[in-house]
């Protein structure tokens, strides 16, 4: 993450995830069960700006209780949303990018 304070707000922000009172400095492990779910600073040697797209090739989904509560905040607020929400086989999908541009979807199904 290129700031990992900013990226710690954003998911607690609109995923409503806690980060323990405790934990590495150069990471965030939210309190989130039974899967782990942590940030972590730019590992070094990596050079984000010369990536065009952070995180290509790997499929980041979460379930969430209210996708569309979450999408009309990200929108109200100017966030990338990458694809609109859709009704399909995971429920309530939608795909938005983070503020480094890390894809995640979130889907109502479990």
């Amino acid at each position: 993450m290129r700031d990992l304070d900013a990226s710690q707000a954003f998911y607690e922000q609109y995923l409503g995830v806690v980060r323990p009172s405790a934990g590495p400095p150069h990471a965030v492990v939210f309190e989130t069960e039974p899967i782990a779910f942590a940030l972590r600073d730019v590992i070094p040697g990596t050079d984000l700006a010369a990536v065009a797209q952070p995180g290509i090739g790997v499929a980041i989904w979460l379930h969430a209780t209210d996708v569309q509560a979450i999408h009309d905040a990200l929108v109200a607020d100017g966030h990338t949303i990458v694809s609109a929400p859709i009704d399909g086989p995971f429920g309530r999908t939608f795909t938005f990018a983070d503020p480094d541009g890390y894809q995640v979807t979130l889907h109502d199904r479990a």
